[in-house]
Formats: C-alpha cells, sequence, structure tokens
C-alpha cells in the first residue's frame, strides 16, 4: 500500500472524525440503550405490558376502545397493538380533542385503562427521535444520515490504517498493551478493539443508512430484484363514502378476519390510514420464524371492514423480506439475546470511538507542538 494513499486516508480519518464525532456519540449512545428498549421499559412501567391477572374471556377490541372515546375524549384510534400471550395488555394509540397522540395500556380482559401517556413524552420515543432526528425534524435526519454515511468511510478507511505494513506486526496490531503510557493504551484501545467491532459495526452503520436514505432503500432492493420499484405499502380504499354501518365490532371484525386469514400464532397489529384515500392495514407477526418483525399483511376498507387484499409472508420476494430484516439487524434482535447483547457492546464501543480518537489527535499535537 502506497504511503502516500495511506496518509491521504489518514488525513480523511482525522478530519471527517472530528467533524462527525458529537453524531456519532449521540448516535451510538442513543443506539446502545434501544437495543434494550423492550426489556427497559417493560422493567419500568410493566402496567404497560401486563394485566394483573389472566381472565377467562377477552373483550372485544370495541368494546376497549369505546371506553377511551367516552372516558378520555379520544377522537381517532390510529394503532391498535394484540398479543398473543394471555398475559399481555392491548396497546392502545389514539389522537384526543387537541389532535395529540395517546398512548393506552388496557387490560383485555376488564376493558380497565392501567395505564395512559401522551406519545411523544414516551423516553424510548425521544431516544428514538434523537436517534434518527435529533429532535431536528428532517433537517435532523439529514445530519444524522450524513454523519452515518461518513461513519461508514470511518470504518472503513479504520481497517486501512490499522492494516500492519509487515506480517510480523500484526500480533502487536491484535492486542492492547495494557502496561504502557495512556497515550500508547488510548491508541491501541482505539485501533485494536476497532477491528475486532469493524465487521459488526458496518452491518450496523448500512443497516442505519437504510433508514436514512431513499437512493439507498432503492439500491439495496436493486441488488435483489434487479428493479427499485418496490410494492406499495399501502392499497387505496375502494369505498369513497362512510356507509354509517353499525360499528359496535368493527375493529373486532378486521382482527378476526386478520387471524383467520393467516392462521397462525402472532401478535396482530392494527393500522388506521393517516390520510383520506388509504386502507387500513394489517401486520400478523409470524411468530413460527425466530426472527423478530416478520409479519404477514391484509388490508381492510376502512369504512366496511371488508377484506380489500392479502400479502402472505411467504410470498413476499426476496427484496421485500431483505428489506423486513433491516430493523432486527440494526437493533440486535435478529438472533435474540446473544446479538443483542453483542450489538450493545459494540455500540458503547463506538461511543467511545470519538473520544478516543479525540485523544490521539490531541496527543499528536501536542508532541508537534513541542518539536
Amino acid at each position: 500500500m502506497k504511503k502516500g494513499f495511506k496518509k491521504n486516508i489518514g488525513l480523511l480519518h482525522l478530519w471527517l472524525g472530528l467533524g462527525s464525532g458529537l453524531i456519532v456519540f449521540i448516535a451510538a449512545l442513543t443506539g446502545s440503550i434501544l437495543v434494550f428498549e423492550k426489556e427497559i421499559d417493560q422493567a419500568i412501567h410493566p402496567e404497560y405490558y401486563n394485566v394483573a391477572a389472566i381472565g377467562t374471556s377477552k373483550k372485544t377490541i370495541d368494546y376497549c376502545t369505546d371506553i377511551l372515546q367516552k372516558q378520555y375524549s379520544i377522537k381517532k384510534i390510529t394503532r391498535i397493538y394484540t398479543f398473543s400471550d394471555p398475559s399481555r395488555t392491548m396497546q392502545v394509540l389514539g389522537k384526543d380533542s387537541d389532535k395529540k397522540a395517546q398512548f393506552f395500556s388496557i387490560d383485555p380482559y376488564t376493558g380497565k385503562v392501567l395505564a395512559t401517556t401522551p406519545q411523544e413524552k414516551r423516553f424510548f420515543v425521544i431516544v428514538l427521535a434523537i436517534h434518527r432526528q435529533l429532535l431536528l425534524g428532517e433537517t435532523g435526519q439529514i445530519i444524522m444520515g450524513t454523519s452515518c454515511l461518513i461513519f461508514v468511510f470511518m470504518i472503513i478507511s479504520g481497517l486501512i490504517l490499522w492494516w500492519p505494513k509487515k506480517i510480523k506486526n500484526l500480533k502487536q496490531r491484535l492486542t492492547v498493551k495494557w502496561s504502557a503510557s495512556f497515550k500508547r493504551v488510548n491508541w491501541d484501545f482505539h485501533s485494536t478493539f476497532g477491528f475486532y467491532s469493524f465487521l459488526i459495526l458496518l452491518i450496523i452503520a448500512l443497516s442505519g443508512l437504510n433508514f436514512a436514505f431513499t437512493w439507498f432503500q432503492n439500491g439495496v432492493y436493486f441488488m435483489t430484484e434487479g428493479t427499485t420499484k418496490k410494492p406499495s405499502a399501502k392499497v387505496k380504499n375502494p369505498t369513497k363514502i362512510d356507509p354509517k354501518l353499525n360499528h359496535t365490532a368493527f375493529y373486532q371484525s378486521i382482527y378476526n378476519k386478520a387471524d383467520s386469514i393467516f392462521p397462525y400464532a402472532g401478535n396482530i397489529q392494527i393500522r388506521m390510514p393517516v390520510d383520506t384515500i388509504n386502507s387500513i392495514s394489517v401486520l400478523k407477526e409470524y411468530s413460527e420464524i425466530t426472527i423478530p418483525h416478520q409479519s404477514s399483511a391484509a388490508f381492510f376498507d376502512k369504512y366496511t371492514a371488508e377484506e380489500i387484499e392479502a400479502r402472505p409472508y411467504e410470498n413476499f420476494s426476496t427484496g421485500d423480506k431483505l428489506r423486513r430484516l433491516n430493523y432486527p439487524i440494526h437493533t440486535g434482535s435478529i438472533y435474540g439475546l446473544p446479538t443483542k447483547i453483542l450489538a450493545f457492546l459494540v455500540s458503547l464501543f463506538a461511543l467511545t470511538l470519538p473520544i478516543t480518537g479525540l485523544l490521539v489527535w490531541l496527543g499528536k499535537k501536542k508532541k508537534t507542538a513541542k518539536s
């Protein structure tokens, strides 16, 4: 490898690292917290997840949502989360008269509201907003996405800089000399553990780009399908006007139909459209698959609750299945606890990279000043 090339890579690695260090620190910190989002939230707020006692029969979904509309002034139901585990609560997201999103936990056996909080004030909702957008909306998303792109370069350039000139120096690059000076330990820690975490960090960063940029999503889809045209996640509603039907069992009817269309055990999520032209979408998680977030989809008329279209998971193309793998890959949940722990540890290490990198630069700057 030519000396001039490696020197230029080193300069880019230095200045891009200094420029994006704070954003990388924030992304790694929030990312490490989000890895165990479910476990932490369940421990802190069990009332949102578990009922006090498992009953013999459940109330209808409409019975529960009717309570929210009457007692909590909820004007629009936006999402309903139901779970195959009998000990789990039902979770509902709805908008009140001020169009503010409210999150509810309901005992499905009694219809009792166990807990409620404004959606925007939930801890992990805030953490996720920081992780993806720095609480700055579209501008923050561009900043985070660009920093993620820079981080991909930093990972690859770091490997180039780590690579020893001679094979006899390989052992030295693979160990941290803990008995050396702080400056040496800091350098070894930055470069050696950077090498060991290279592949996992690269996978996490690339899957992060899939969230940040449409062009990256299209590129991944093109590699598997040969086209960037993806099937729409929405289906237009055929009925134009609400026929004013009896809606006392509206949501329950949709739930029952989706459960019958996909006859396997799994959590069901009902999503109401945010616009006036699309239908209701229902996702049923494929619990027989060990990888989470793999769901079949069905679409229903938002006025009549009639089935419009069903999309079983097994009928999805390779590109669609790969897209659905992006979230469990990015969060480390793809193979359960072992990969979550790995993602957590690697994220914590990524947290230190801007700090140790800055200390390396300050050490070199001090040395240059003395010379």
